[in-house]
């Protein structure tokens, strides 16, 4: 079990890349009388701001060489980060050779990631990966038991509680100690993925928070963040409502995916991960209207998601059905006080950097599958019409619309539409006939008139014989059949225009 005995610093060494911060983190420490050994530009920022500070290189008595690779490897340094200090012949040895015990080592990282993403190459990605930092910070981890040691910013604050409070405790040390080697590892696995060259991948999460329970009460579960630098739904804030269940989560983010492959203004409504409708319009609440309309009975209890901030209608509109989650950019204020009278209505802010992932992971027995994300949709002008007559703008801003939505309905997959709004959806069947129908069936009036789209190829004409006779004025399938023959001829006999993309979206 950890002490919470208290050990005041006397000496630390601060030499951070992400200079965040650090005057005010210079003058804590001044003010603690914690003496301050310091490098480089780390130690020039200090000066400049009037902290006094003590060169490396007079700890050493050896100069920066070799362009900077080596000023901290050295048992001045490391024989002081490693003594523990609780041992009598570690504190003569100390004395014996002259070196003063470090209490804090402040260390962050040069940035290789930062390097490797803004498209550096060669020679310059080498000279970012870091030895010394990482030294010291593996050396002061495995010294908690006298060393604390902080290797972000993030820490700052709660160091210097610590140090008003008479010095760190073990059981904060030790903390920083796992959170150290974290980001070691971190740094490790992104340097060997770079010179892998995609041969090798690794993983690491760091716990967020439990949950109740898992998909079912029987199991447990919680939720893991993986890289706070591309911030997603696992760090998204609740704003209001009860805790975020497993389910919600997945739905939630299911609703995040669908919604944001659209760019104008757009609602998604998921159930059980499928969308039960997905609209667009300009008017978010009408978008809201429209989605909701397209499968009511399904909606109920079901995940909303937004691409854009919601404001005050679109909250009165969400407000009046019950809904589990709503997740978005953003909320006005109006918003939030309409959904402050839901009480257990989950409110879910996206964080402000949120982008859509362009890589995902699908975990099997004894491995993972990693495909790049499917975001890419060929716009009506790379497609071929293969039949039927030729349509308007309106129609083909209908099906361009319903090409993007399809691709958020699990495999099988026939999404109908009628303008900017899904009308009827058929998802996950195991034959695309029985999609076909399930999407008429939900669609009733509205599939006269509307435009279909089909995930992937027809393999035979019955799927799309299902859609002419309800009434289908248009529909976008990416072809490929060993059929297609067969199937641009019923829809060439029943005079609708059809469209081959080329391409498909399966979602399994």
């Amino acid at each position: 079990m950890t002490s919470l005995k208290r050990t005041m610093p006397t000496r630390a060494l601060v030499s951070v890349s992400d200079k965040t911060h650090l005057v005010a983190l210079g003058k804590a420490l001044t003010e603690h009388s914690i003496d301050i050994v310091s490098t480089g530009s780390t130690a020039h920022q200090l000066r400049e701001a009037g902290v006094a500070v003590t060169d490396v290189s007079e700890v050493t008595g050896f100069v920066e060489a070799l362009d900077g690779r080596v000023k901290t490897l050295h048992p001045s340094i490391h024989a002081g980060i490693l003594a523990d200090l609780r041992k009598p012949e570690h504190t003569q040895t100390l004395t014996e050779l002259g070196i003063e015990p470090f209490g804090l080592i402040i260390v962050n990282l040069y940035p290789f990631v930062a390097t490797v993403a803004s498209g550096a190459m060669g020679e310059e990605v080498i000279e970012h990966i870091d030895i010394g930092g990482p030294a010291m910070v593996r050396a002061a981890a495995k010294n908690y038991a006298n060393v604390a040691v902080v290797v972000d910013p993030s820490g700052y604050a709660r160091l210097f509680e610590e140090l008003n409070a008479g010095g760190t405790s073990e059981s904060h040390r030790r903390e920083l100690a796992g959170e150290a080697f974290a980001h070691t590892a971190r740094y490790d696995s992104a340097v060997a993925q770079w010179f892998g060259e995609g041969s090798r991948v690794s993983y690491h999460a760091d716990k967020h928070r439990e949950l109740r329970y898992g998909e079912n009460s029987h199991q447990s579960a919680a939720v893991f963040i993986t890289d706070p630098t591309t911030p997603g739904l696992a760090s998204a804030q609740v704003l209001q409502g009860k805790e975020m269940s497993y389910n919600n989560y997945l739905d939630a983010d299911a609703a995040v995916r669908a919604v944001f492959d659209h760019q104008g203004p757009a609602i998604a409504i998921i159930k059980h991960q499928n969308p039960c409708g997905i609209a667009g319009d300009n008017v978010l609440s009408t978008a809201h209207r429209l989605a909701q309309e397209c499968d009511p009975v399904s909606a109920f209890g079901g995940v909303v998601a937004s691409n854009r901030s919601v404001d005050a209608d679109t909250a009165r509109s969400i407000a009046d059905i019950f809904t589990e989650v709503v997740v978005a950019p953003g909320f006005s204020s109006e918003a939030l006080d309409v959904f402050g009278k839901k009480k257990n209505l989950r409110v879910v802010a996206l964080p402000s950097e949120f982008s859509v992932p362009l890589v995902e992971w699908r975990h099997i027995s004894g491995g993972v599958l990693i495909q790049d994300a499917d975001h890419y949709f060929a716009g009506a002008s790379e497609w071929t019409q293969v039949a039927g007559p030729e349509v308007n703008s309106e129609v083909l801003r209908s099906l361009e619309f319903a090409w993007r939505a399809v691709r958020s309905v699990k495999s099988n997959a026939i999404l109908l539409a009628q303008g900017l709004a899904s009308v009827g959806i058929g998802m996950g069947q195991v034959n695309r006939v029985d999609s076909a129908r399930l999407a008429v069936e939900r669609a009733g009036e509205k599939a006269q008139g509307s435009v279909a789209a089909s995930d992937a190829f027809f393999p035979f004409a019955d799927g799309l014989e299902i859609l002419l006779k309800a009434g289908v004025v248009a529909i976008v399938q990416p072809g490929g059949s060993l059929r297609d023959d067969e199937v641009i001829q019923a829809a060439q006999e029943a005079g609708v225009a059809m469209f081959f993309t080329g391409e498909r979206h399966f979602f399994h």
